[in-house]
């Protein structure tokens, strides 16, 4: 944990109204120690780093401009908010990120007042921070709403969907674009810092009223007017987007210069109606090696911050995604119909070395799951073979594309669903918990579950093969450790097998679970079957079975409710089979941050709790 002697002046600092206080140059100072404090604080505990660097200057603007928690602080997607949490009362809670009973990397509303939404999704903040704005006018109380939102959420329909319904909403919600993706050059920052606190000024906004009354009257005139303010605007500002919108257009600012970041906050506070503030940051400011390679650490582990990353001595294990990676790479040579397809998780989902070798064949839509979905479909209209690389917690956003766009017209799309189960440190908002329910409920659908590394490739080979749409869900990191083969064969559509062959009760794991269900099977003398698909259920092995054993058990990680262990009861009672069932999986409750394999022995989902549950259930 860093040492708060090391940060003389943050150290003072336990709420937002302590910062207030100071002067702007001792402002400056306390944005050089929170830097420095992110930086120490990150690499102790790993967690993201690049966007965090990047937002420190108008985080401490942010909290002395207005009075939070009062003023409500909407952050999109949220990841970028550890130096908002070392301001607002939890700097000595910092070395518990993303920790079993810590604080969490993203804006939670249990946490702290002054995380007024919970994000961790993108492209909430705009609709969120209207919501607010609106709910405070209504209510009487005088407030002000921000909505700060990365170049990347703004990518998203949602958010422009809420620009549409706030620029005719007359409220009070000023959005922040933090434009990371765009550089200022030192004389056009100059000028773009005098041009920001004009425009955000009270006279420019009066001037612009006069004029419009003025000259109403006389229509020609006044389209000329107006016409002229846009174009003088909008030579130097992207201006024109977001004044369609109905909001004042204010920027681009350096996001990084605390003389220009308050002054023109202060202006826009007296400014009433939708605001639009658009600040140029950088990722990684301040640490050489995340400027340089802001990717690399967007959300690195432990590390030493004099020494930067560092390749492990010993390679770690293969992890799903790379298996997921090669496969494609494997595939798109052997069929030239493949097209991948991510939603602006090209690194997360292992899509870096497809992209480098197919790049005609690569396409990254932006942080836009549902037209992603539908970009497939109609691919798929045309003879091409799409493969949407998605995290499972993402595929939530495109659930009506996936029925009425793929599912409804039964076409051939692989989803490959990233990320499924439990992801330890990332906690509740993108775990991938739901996916069995919502897919297999769905006509056309299918979905496999790997039991490991190898199935994985073989699974994805079997799904692509299809000519209707199938869903391959596999967990973050790496699994059993059961090497892939060389091959593009598949396994027998919709077909499980027995691992282990035992007396009385009968185990049915589906996907990773299977390693703990052969553990607990050897303490029990169970038999252990590999389903392999939730959907369809392996009817044949299930029965056969059923007619084996006193009792059955399913496990997988993801919920219960819904989830392949009601398959098999369903599929039970069609057949006019009564027998206990025993059901583990995830249980009906939001399950915290923390290690992936902690968590899961919290769930009794590990050999000892499987082996538990089942003696309970089932004693003799």
């Amino acid at each position: 944990m860093p040492t708060t002697s090391s940060y003389p002046l943050l150290q003072t600092i336990n709420d937002p109204a302590d910062l207030r206080q100071l002067s702007r140059a001792d402002l400056k100072a306390l944005a050089d120690e929170l830097r420095s404090f992110v930086l120490e604080s990150v690499s102790q505990t790993g967690g993201h780093l690049s966007s965090n660097l990047g937002t420190v200057e108008l985080t401490v603007a942010l909290h002395h401009v207005f009075h939070t928690p009062h003023d409500r602080l909407v952050w999109d997607v949220g990841h970028q908010t550890y130096p908002h949490k070392i301001l607002t009362g939890r700097r000595e809670r910092m070395h518990t990120l993303r920790q079993l009973g810590g604080i969490s990397g993203f804006p939670q509303r249990a946490e702290s007042p002054y995380d007024t939404f919970g994000t961790a999704h993108s492209s909430t903040s705009i609709s969120a921070a209207l919501g607010m704005a609106l709910a405070a006018k209504r209510k009487g109380e005088h407030r002000h709403a921000v909505a700060i939102i990365g170049d990347g959420a703004m990518t998203a329909g949602m958010a422009f969907e809420a620009l549409n319904n706030a620029g005719v909403a007359d409220a009070n919600l000023l959005v922040i674009l933090n434009d990371n993706d765009m550089s200022i050059s030192p004389p056009v920052g100059a000028l773009n810092r005098y041009l920001a606190q004009l425009m955000s000024g009270q006279f420019y906004a009066a001037a612009k009223n006069v004029g419009k009354t003025v000259l109403k009257p006389v229509p020609p005139l006044f389209e000329l007017a107006k016409r002229f303010e846009q174009q003088a605007k909008g030579m130097v500002v992207p201006a024109t987007l977001f004044e369609k919108f109905g909001f004042n257009y204010i920027g681009p600012i350096d996001g990084h210069d605390l003389d220009s970041l308050i002054p023109t906050l202060e202006n826009i506070k007296g400014l009433s109606g939708p605001q639009f503030l658009h600040v140029v940051t950088k990722k990684g400011q301040g640490y050489k090696l995340a400027e340089a390679d802001p990717v690399a650490y967007h959300g690195p582990g432990k590390f030493d911050p004099s020494v930067g990353l560092v390749k492990p001595a010993t390679p770690p294990k293969q992890t799903f995604t790379q298996v997921f990676g090669q496969w494609l790479c494997d595939m798109a040579a052997h069929d030239s119909r493949l097209v991948g397809i991510t939603p602006a998780m090209r690194e997360g989902s292992g899509m870096v070395e497809f992209h480098k070798r197919f790049p005609d064949r690569y396409y990254d839509v932006g942080i836009a799951e549902q037209h992603a979905v539908t970009f497939a479909a109609g691919m798929a209209c045309e003879g091409v073979k799409p493969v949407v690389a998605i995290y499972s917690t993402f595929l939530q956003r495109a659930y009506d594309q996936m029925i009425h766009d793929v599912a409804l017209q039964n076409l051939p799309v692989v989803f490959a669903l990233d990320r499924a189960g439990l992801v330890g440190a990332d906690g509740a908002t993108h775990a991938g918990a739901y996916d069995i329910p919502f897919v297999r409920c769905i006509p056309n659908m299918s979905m496999a579950c790997p039991a490991d590394e190898r199935e994985c490739r073989q699974l994805l080979t079997t799904a692509y093969e299809q000519n209707h749409p199938v869903a391959v869900r596999y967990p973050r990191g790496s699994g059993a450790g059961v090497a892939p083969l060389a091959d593009l064969t598949g396994l027998p559509f919709g077909k499980g097998e027995i691992r282990r062959q035992g007396t009385r009760i009968a185990i049915l794991a589906f996907g990773t679970l299977l390693y703990p269900a052969l553990a607990a099977g050897e303490a029990l003398n169970a038999t252990v079957a590999n389903m392999r698909w939730a959907k369809p259920i392996d009817t044949e092995l299930l029965l056969q079975l059923a007619a084996t054993h006193d009792a059955i058990v399913t496990v997988e990680e993801g919920a219960v409710m819904g989830g392949a262990g009601s398959a098999v009861c369903e599929a039970l009672n069609a057949a006019g089979i009564t027998q206990p069932v025993l059901q583990l999986g995830l249980p009906d409750v939001f399950i915290e941050h923390g290690d992936p394999a902690r968590l899961l022995a919290m769930q009794g989902l590990d050999a000892a709790g499987i082996e538990r549950a089942i003696r309970a259930r089932f004693p003799g």
